[in-house]
């Protein structure tokens, strides 16, 4: 009898966890759907379509049609066009791109600090993103070391605001730079994490020689939000952005990235919004509408 009620315990729980995997299968792919309700689209990747303020209209509604609840605009001050238009078609425009110059130097021909974080809050944006640095101000540690001070005092006008500072890779931050360290390396170091977080581009980050899971978990809780790129097949490693072949960007699923996986470590990690983003295409609103139906193949399929 004992061996009996054993076998039929056994049986039990081998039915139980087989009916579980499956349903554990499911919940793992269904992860995707939490940015799949706020999925974005940074505007770089339509930039040819927004050239002229009479295409504002029917370019958004390409976005809007295509699936994308939100926009991510490529600059703040100058984009009330935009977002007026954005939010009549029902796009939520939570993030923008900010000139890093007026981040780094506050040069004269770079939008003011002030004006921006005005602009922003006018906007009703949760973030604000410094999507680059130079060449002549990332090439040594003390170069990087003030990129980062500088970003702190910008992010602690950000937070008076209500608003939160992040910065978007490129892949030049891997390269190794006094023979010590990465860029990257540094701007983890020196980055309050109260003042600047990240906005981590998978597709930049291991065409710079970084994996982008290990990544994204390395800054965990640091990452607001995330760029969804893909990266060809066979890539090699390039820390120049100005030298990435076009060819490398492909549309999410063609390539080498696994998006599934992006989407689960970014939940994993707290990641707010993803953000879908293509720097090269021969059809952009194509290319968007191909990213997007790949997104939700992964939820249901």
């Amino acid at each position: 009898m004992q061996r009996r009620n054993f076998l039929a315990g056994t049986t039990a729980t081998g039915l139980t966890l087989s009916l579980a995997r499956p349903l554990m299968a499911m919940q793992e792919k269904n992860k995707a759907s939490k940015y799949m309700d706020t999925i974005g689209l940074q505007l770089w990747t339509v930039r040819k379509h927004l050239e002229k303020k009479e295409d504002y209209a029917t370019t958004l509604k390409a976005v809007h049609d295509a699936g994308y609840k939100q926009i991510e605009l490529m600059r703040c001050v100058g984009s009330d066009d935009i977002v007026k238009q954005a939010k009549k078609l029902g796009l939520g425009v939570n993030s923008s791109f900010v000139d890093w110059n007026s981040v780094v130097h506050q040069r004269d021909n770079a939008p003011k600090r002030k004006d921006i974080v005005k602009k922003a809050s006018e906007f009703g944006l949760k973030h604000l993103v410094f999507g680059y640095i130079g060449k002549g101000s990332r090439e040594t540690v003390e170069l990087m070391k003030n990129c980062a001070t500088k970003a702190n005092e910008f992010g602690k006008m950000c937070n008076d605001a209500g608003i939160k500072l992040c910065y978007h890779n490129h892949s030049f931050e891997f390269a190794k730079i006094d023979g010590e360290t990465t860029g990257f390396d540094v701007l983890m170091n020196e980055f309050d994490d109260d003042m600047c977080k990240f906005e981590l581009d998978v597709f930049w980050a291991k065409i710079g020689g970084w994996d982008p899971f290990e990544t994204l978990r390395k800054l965990d809780g640091r990452v607001t939000q995330v760029h969804l790129k893909d990266l060809k097949n066979g890539a090699a490693v390039s820390h120049d952005e100005g030298k990435v072949p076009h060819d490398c960007f492909e549309e999410l699923g063609d390539g080498s990235i696994d998006m599934q996986k992006v989407l689960a470590v970014s939940e994993e990690i707290g990641a707010e919004f993803c953000h879908v983003e293509q720097d090269q295409s021969s059809d952009a609103l194509a290319s968007i509408g191909q990213s997007m139906g790949h997104l939700k193949s992964l939820v249901t399929k």
